[in-house]
């Protein structure tokens, strides 16, 4: 295929293309279904996908391997009148899955006590001396939410307290499951109908355990004389969770985060309302805004601050404590940008010796554990691949974090690296791992993710090109166009955003602002001007060319038409992924 506009090598060095043929035809009657069709959706799928609902896209819960096991225990449990504990994990995905169980345990009547372990003294998953002390502490029944695939040490030492572990999970699994009374994720070697759900976020996994426990608890006659929990007024979580955990907003997903964002705009939860609110937000959330403004502040009280903030404010009855807690959230948010900078630099320099690698690997010592994730990723968006990040503490002994590429399955070489014995722990999917290792073996650890996944990043990279859905004169950047973009969403990981292409353009006035922004006004030979924006770019090629344009040259400019609401009536704008030189 010809690349559009004749761009084979733009300013950051790749092909520009029609994202599907499909595209080429965009602007037509139908926008939407052209925005679909691009994107992988089936002709006879269009009317669902237009309109994403729950009922067009929820699978029987029963398909799942130990599903209906795992909804017979927690029935036991709710009609025992057992005391029940939920075990999460720290970040947002964890926080959204514990909170989901909680609230309907508690419309179930039993008030499940949350454990969310601490990142830097516990670490990532189930230990067995807390589960120990649960188990001593009362509870005959722990369900572990985004944690427990890899957990076979901690899940022996629970059984042999006595105490009953149900797993709902979503991390990649080895041929050998941990021991527990169940393990439900769709990610197990030995699924088969359920493996088509591979890509839900634990949070997802647990609404579907919900729907199996509440029709279990149908099927007994448990509701004869009580009402039943209204299921669809939890997806404001399962979306914030679903998004923040960067699933691929395909199938059931995109069901997940539509129908949820409704029901956050009715701010329902008043633990979201009161981070809609510290979060500045008065309108009606995104999808944006739960990767970007909510998932960070909830992610923040793991990193830098107490694990169990998350789950306390999605779960409080009271007002006043959820504003409290939003607010202690809201700055710990920003006291972790303040770490994260220091580590980005440090991180930023390591990496400049490694370009040639398949993954990047760097470590130093007292970087915060907190932030290594998001460091990895701004790594990964740089370099344009995988790449893992360790901070080692004072023994030696490293917790890492790593960000893939599309095409490159990152959970599963970590997986390997810890069969062969490089790693003290390690699990994740395909786009994320998490790493416990010995410092004398991160360089073997480095050379062997080298050689297993190489040829497949330089394949990934080799095939990367800038997708786009149109091109545009700039004076067809306007408000109306967003609007008409936006309703093929909600958009996010394996949905992707819309890109169009303005121009040719010219640089009226640019320069740098914030953090590193490159900021421009453009204009074109039809008359309109339009401001684009390219983040963190001040120092690479794109903000380099951007600001050294002079006045007679003219782009093509590329990126996300986004609306600018701060003047006194809305604009379009463009998000620039890239330009090209038009003469």
């Amino acid at each position: 295929m010809a690349p559009v506009l004749n761009i084979s090598s733009s300013i950051l060095g790749q092909p520009w293309r029609w994202r599907a043929t499909a595209a080429q035809g965009i602007g037509g009657d139908d926008l939407v279904s052209q925005l679909l069709l691009a994107r992988g959706c089936p002709p006879e799928a269009l009317d669902a996908h237009k309109t994403p609902s729950i009922r067009s896209f929820m699978p029987d819960p029963s398909i799942f391997r130990d599903m209906d096991r795992a909804a017979e225990r927690l029935a036991d449990a709710v009609q025992g009148g057992e005391q029940v504990a939920i075990f999460g994990d720290y970040d947002v995905d964890g926080a959204t899955s514990a909170a989901l169980m909680i609230l309907l345990l508690r419309d179930l009547g039993i008030e499940a006590r949350p454990y969310i372990p601490d990142r830097l003294m516990e670490g990532y998953g189930p230990s067995g001396p807390a589960l120990v002390r649960l188990a001593q502490e009362g509870a005959s029944l722990i369900v572990t939410v985004d944690c427990g695939a890899q957990a076979f040490d901690a899940l022996a030492m629970a059984r042999d307290v006595g105490v009953e572990v149900v797993v709902v999970d979503h991390h990649k699994c080895g041929s050998a499951l941990p021991h527990a009374h169940a393990v439900v994720n769709p990610n197990r070697l030995d699924e088969t109908e359920g493996a088509a759900h591979g890509h839900l976020a634990a949070v997802g996994v647990a609404f579907l355990l919900a729907a199996a426990l509440v029709r279990t608890l149908r099927a007994r006659g448990h509701f004869t004389n009580r009402s039943e929990p209204r299921l669809l007024d939890l997806l404001d979580i399962v979306a914030l969770g679903t998004v923040a955990d960067v699933a691929a907003l395909r199938g059931l997903n995109r069901a997940f985060v539509a129908q949820g964002l409704k029901v956050m705009a009715a701010r329902r939860n008043i633990g979201i309302a009161a981070l809609l609110d510290a979060s500045r937000l008065t309108r009606a959330p995104t999808c944006s805004d739960l990767g970007f403004a909510l998932g960070p502040r909830i992610n923040a009280g793991g990193r830098v601050g107490r694990s169990d903030l998350g789950v306390r404010l999605l779960t409080t009855q009271d007002a006043d404590e959820a504003r409290a807690i939003a607010a202690e959230l809201d700055r710990l948010n920003e006291e972790r940008r303040a770490i994260e900078g220091d580590v980005q630099l440090a991180a930023d320099a390591l990496s400049a010796d490694q370009r040639g690698r398949g993954v990047v690997v760097v470590a130093g010592r007292n970087w915060h554990a907190g932030v290594i994730g998001i460091v990895a990723g701004r790594l990964k968006e740089a370099l344009g691949r995988p790449a893992i990040v360790i901070a080692l503490d004072e023994h030696g002994i490293g917790k890492g974090s790593g960000r893939s590429i599309a095409g490159v399955d990152l959970g599963a070489a970590v997986l390997a690296a810890k069969d062969r014995g490089l790693l003290i722990a390690g699990g994740g999917h395909a786009m994320a791992a998490g790493l416990t290792i010995d410092a004398a073996r991160i360089d073997e650890f480095a050379q062997f993710l080298d050689a297993s996944l190489a040829e497949r990043v330089e394949q990934a990279i080799g095939s990367r090109a800038l997708l786009l859905d149109a091109v545009l004169s700039p004076g067809g950047v306007t408000p109306d166009l967003v609007t008409a973009l936006d309703a093929g969403g909600p958009y996010g990981m394996g949905w992707p955003q819309p890109r169009v292409a303005a121009g040719p353009v010219r640089i009226i006035k640019c320069d740098v602002v914030g953090n590193g922004h490159v900021r421009a006004i453009v204009g074109g030979d039809d008359g309109g001007s339009i401001k684009a924006m390219a983040f963190r770019s001040a120092d690479t090629p794109l903000g380099q060319a951007l600001l050294g344009a002079g006045p007679g040259r003219r782009l093509w400019v590329a990126g996300r038409a986004r609306i600018d609401d701060w003047g006194s009536r809305p604009a379009a704008e463009l998000h620039l992924d890239d330009a090209a030189w038009a003469d």
